[in-house]
C-alpha cells in the first residue's frame, strides 16, 4: 500500500503550521515569542523592556495572567508555565510577547533584559550536590527505582570471575524536520468561549490536560487539534503542552489568534533532549562466560524539572540487564535534578542508554575471558521459559539464538572478520572491525500503564458506506494513517479507498493514548480491528459479522433509516490474559511482549584523524507481523541513522548549563555521506494481541547500533571506548594509549 500522505509531502502540498496562510481562524493573527532566562539558576529581580518600542502595541503575558495554577500538567506538576520569579535552567520561559509585525517582534524581544540574581547551579549529574545546590528533597533525586532478583551479594562472594565497567552516553537533540509550532484562537461554544489550539504534536490529550489545568477549563471549553507534523521522536510528546499554553495565554489576553513558531536555534536550545546517562556494571561470570550475577547502577540526568524522567528511568532499568538469562540481578536507578534544560522522551525512552552499557559490557566480558563476543551471547541469550530481571517469563516462540545465527549468516560474519584482519595487516593507518549487539525492546507502556491509559478507539460508518477511524494517535512521518487504513480495510474486507482516518481533534476523537512507546500499531491497531468487528456484529443483527459489500450496504441502509445520524462502534483496551505487574516491587510482566533484534556493524577507523566510518550495517528485527514492509524498513533505517549520529557525532556542547552549539552548523547529524548501506531483515512471528499481528517497531532500531558500532571500533583498534558520542576528540586519546 502506498503511503497516504506521501504524494502531498513529495510535491510540497502538505502544509505544516508555519506554511499555513493567515486566513480563516488565523485571520488577523499575531505572532508570539518567548522571553527566556539568561542563566541556569537564580531569582528574577526585574524584566527590563527595551527603549525605542511602544510597548502598548504589544501583548505581554506574565505569570499573573495565568487563570489557573502556574503548572504544566504531567507526571508531577513541578514545571511552571512561566517562571514565577525563580528560574531553574537556561532559556526557561519567563514572559511572552506578541505583535502583528514579526520582524518588529524579533527586534523587541532582543531588547528585553531579564535580570537574575544567580544561585549555585548543578551542572553535572554525576557529582553529588553541595548543600547550597539542593533544590529537591535532601539530595536532588527526582526518582529512584530498584529491581531485585535472587541474591547478588551471595553469588559475588564466591564468583570465579568478576568484570566491572562504567559507561556513559550523552544527550541528543531530536532534530525533527519541523520545529515546534502552535496556533491558538478563541471560538464561541455552547458552554462559553472555547480555546482552540492547533499545532505540531504527538499527544493531543496530553496538551488538552495541560491547557485545561492551567486555564481552569473543562474539555468543553478547550479543543486541541493536530496539524500535519514533521517528525517527533519523543520531542513532541510533552513539550508541545508548553508552547500550546503560551499560545493560548497570548490569544486569551489579545482576544486574537496567535501563532508561535520556533526557529531552529530556539528549538534546539529550549526543548527537551535525550537523558545523558552513567551506567555501572559489576558482573559475576563463570569461565564459559555464563552470567551468574549482575549488579547494575543507572544514573540519569533529569534536568531542571521532572517531566518524563520517572518513566524513562523505569524503561531504562528494565532493559539494563539486556536480553540475557541471569538468576541473580540487582538494578538500582535514579534520575537526578540538574539545572540543565529538562530532559524528556526520545526514541527508545531510556533503553538505548542502558542497552549501550550492557552490550559493551558483554564484549568486555568476552575479552577478559578470551572468548568470542558471539559465544558469550550464545551462552546467555534468553530462551522461552526463562525469566527477565523482573521475573517475567519469556514466551511467544521467537528463538533468539536462531535470530543471532541468521544475522551472522546473512552478513557472512566469519568472512567479514577474516577480511578485516587481512586489511589491518596490510594497511598502515586504517583499521577495520566488526561488532554485534543483541537487543530487546518492550512494546507498549510499562507495567500497568496500558490499563491506566484505558485507551479508546471509535470507528464510524459514514452515509456513503465508508468507514472512518477516529483515534488520537498521530501521523508524524512514521506512517500511522497508512497502517491504520490497511488494518481497517483488512478487518472490514474493504478497499483502502473506502477507509478514512480522522485528523486528531479532541472534539472528534476519543483518547486512544499517546503516540509513543511503540504502541500505535500493536495496541491502537488492535482496538481498530475490535471496533470494526463490533460495528459489523451490531449491523449483522446478532448473526455473523458483516464484511465487505454486505457491511457497506448495511451502513448505507442504517443511515437511510436513521436520517443520517451518528453510527459508531467503540473499542476500549483490555490487557492480554495473564499479564500482571507489581508496580511497587517491580516484579512481573513489564511488557505484554518484547520485540527482538540483532545488529551487525562493519566500521573503518582512520588512525591519523580518529575518524570512524561505518562501512555497512545490518539490522535483523523481530517486530511481529510486518504490516507495511516499506514503512517498517524506513523506520529501521531511520532509527539506525539516528543512532549512528548519537554514537559518533551528535555532541551537545554546554556553556553555563545552556546548549552552546544550538544550530545545525555545529551540532553534527549524519548526512547522506555518513550513512552506510543499511540492510534491514525481518523475522515475522505474529503477535496475537497486536493489530494485524504486529509488535512495536519505532524504538527497537535505536537500541542496537551504538553498542554494535563501538564494539566494532574496539575490535578494529584494540582500544576500549566506554562513552558516546565517540567523536575523534574522544577517540584519539584512546588510540594513543593503546599499544
Amino acid at each position: 500500500m502506498l503511503r497516504i500522505e506521501g504524494l502531498s509531502k513529495l510535491c510540497g502540498a502538505e502544509r505544516y503550521l508555519d506554511d499555513e496562510p493567515l486566513e480563516g481562524p488565523l485571520k488577523g493573527c499575531l505572532w508570539g515569542m518567548t522571553v527566556r532566562s539568561p542563566v541556569s539558576r537564580g531569582r528574577i529581580r526585574d524584566i527590563v523592556y527595551g527603549a525605542g518600542f511602544n510597548w502598548s502595541e504589544f501583548v505581554v503575558v506574565t505569570p499573573d495572567d495565568i487563570p489557573g495554577p502556574n503548572e504544566t500538567y504531567l507526571i508531577e506538576n513541578d514545571q511552571p508555565v512561566l517562571a514565577p520569579g525563580y528560574v531553574r535552567h537556561m532559556h526557561e520561559p519567563v514572559a511572552l510577547i506578541a505583535h502583528a509585525d514579526r520582524d518588529l517582534l524579533r527586534r523587541a524581544l532582543a531588547s528585553i533584559r531579564v535580570q537574575v540574581d544567580p544561585e549555585p547551579p548543578v551542572l553535572d549529574f554525576r557529582v553529588p550536590p553541595r548543600p547550597e545546590q539542593i533544590q529537591r528533597g535532601t539530595d536532588n533525586v527526582i526518582k529512584q527505582l530498584r529491581i531485585c532478583k535472587g541474591d547478588v551479594e551471595k553469588v559475588f562472594a564466591t564468583a570465579p570471575i568478576i568484570v566491572e565497567g562504567e559507561y556513559e552516553t550523552g544527550a541528543q537533540e531530536h532534530v525533527y524536520i519541523e520545529n515546534n509550532a502552535m496556533a491558538a484562537w478563541i471560538e464561541d461554544g455552547p458552554a462559553g468561549d472555547v480555546v482552540v489550539v492547533r499545532g505540531s504534536m504527538q499527544c493531543p490529550y496530553y496538551v488538552l490536560n495541560a491547557v485545561k489545568h492551567a486555564l481552569k477549563r473543562d474539555e468543553t471549553r478547550v479543543r486541541i487539534m493536530q496539524s500535519p507534523t514533521g517528525g517527533g521522536f519523543g520531542g513532541k510528546e510533552d513539550y508541545p503542552s508548553t508552547i500550546a499554553l503560551h499560545a493560548a495565554l497570548l490569544a486569551l489576553k489579545a482576544q486574537k489568534p496567535v501563532k508561535i513558531v520556533y526557529d531552529r536555534s530556539e528549538d534546539m536550545a529550549a526543548t527537551t533532549k535525550r537523558h545523558p546517562s552513567l551506567v555501572r556494571h559489576k558482573t559475576a561470570v563463570d569461565r564459559n562466560g555464563r552470567l551468574l550475577a549482575q549488579k547494575i547502577e543507572v544514573i540519569l540526568d533529569g534536568g531542571a524539572y521532572v517531566t518524563l524522567s520517572p518513566v524513562v528511568l523505569s524503561r531504562g532499568i528494565i532493559h539494563a540487564a539486556g536480553p540475557y538469562s541471569c538468576d541473580h540481578v540487582l538494578i538500582e536507578g535514579r534520575a537526578m535534578l540538574t539545572n540543565s534544560v529538562p530532559y524528556g522522551a526520545f526514541r527508545g525512552f531510556g533503553a538505548p542508554q542502558t542497552i549501550f552499557a550492557v552490550e559493551r559490557h558483554m564484549d568486555r566480558i568476552a575479552q577478559k575471558l578470551g572468548i568470542s563476543p558471539l559465544e558469550v551471547r550464545r551462552v546467555n541469550l534468553l530462551k522461552d521459559g526463562q525469566t527477565t530481571s523482573t521475573q517475567q517469563t519469556i514466551c511467544g516462540g521467537t528463538d533468539r539464538h536462531a535470530l543471532l545465527e541468521r544475522a551472522l549468516g546473512e552478513t557472512d560474519y566469519a568472512r567479514l572478520l577474516a577480511q578485516a584482519e587481512e586489511f589491518n595487516r596490510e594497511h598502515p593507518y586504517l583499521r577495520r572491525g566488526v561488532g554485534i549487539a543483541t537487543v530487546l525492546h518492550g512494546a507498549g507502556f510499562t507495567g500497568n500503564g496500558e490499563v491506566y491509559l484505558n485507551s479508546k478507539v471509535d470507528v464510524a460508518g459514514l452515509p456513503d458506506g465508508r468507514l472512518e477511524v477516529l483515534a488520537a494517535s498521530t501521523e508524524m512521518g512514521q506512517g500511522t494513517n497508512t497502517v491504520f487504513t490497511r488494518l481497517a480495510a483488512d478487518a472490514a474486507d474493504y478497499a483502502t479507498d473506502d477507509v478514512l482516518v480522522g485528523m486528531p481533534d479532541t472534539f472528534r476523537v476519543p483518547n486512544s493514548g499517546p503516540t509513543v512507546a511503540s504502541r500505535t500499531v500493536m495496541v491502537v491497531g488492535k482496538l481498530i480491528e475490535r471496533a470494526i468487528s463490533d460495528l459489523a456484529a451490531q449491523l449483522g443483527g446478532g448473526g455473523s459479522p458483516l464484511r465487505g459489500k454486505a457491511l457497506k450496504d448495511a451502513i448505507i441502509a442504517w443511515h437511510r433509516v436513521n436520517g443520517g445520524g451518528s453510527l459508531k462502534a467503540r473499542a476500549t483496551y483490555t490487557p492480554p490474559p495473564n499479564v500482571k505487574f507489581d508496580d511497587k516491587k517491580y516484579i512481573g510482566d513489564a511488557y505484554a511482549t518484547f520485540a527482538w533484534g540483532v545488529c551487525v556493524a562493519h566500521v573503518e577507523v582512520d588512525l591519523r584523524t580518529a575518524a570512524v566510518r561505518v562501512l555497512h550495517f545490518t539490522s535483523l528485527q523481530d517486530i511481529g507481523k510486518v504490516i507495511n514492509p516499506t514503512l517498517a524498513r524506513g523506520q529501521v533505517q531511520g532509527g539506525t541513522v539516528q543512532a549512528i549520529g548519537w554514537a559518533l557525532s551528535e555532541e551537545l556542547k554546554f556553556k553555563d548549563g545552556g546548549m552552546a552549539n544550538n544550530s545545525l552548523t555545529n551540532y553534527i547529524i549524519p548526512t547522506s555521506d555518513d550513512v552506510p548501506p543499511i540492510r534491514v531483515l525481518f523475522h515475522e512471528n505474529p503477535y496475537e494481541h497486536g493489530g494485524g499481528g504486529a509488535k512495536g517497531v519505532g524504538e527497537l532500531p535505536m537500541d542496537g547500533p551504538a553498542p554494535a558500532i563501538l564494539n566494532a571500533v574496539a575490535h578494529a583498534t584494540g582500544c576500549d571506548p566506554l562513552a558516546i558520542p565517540l567523536t575523534p576528540e574522544r577517540l584519539m586519546p584512546l588510540l594513543e594509549a593503546t599499544p
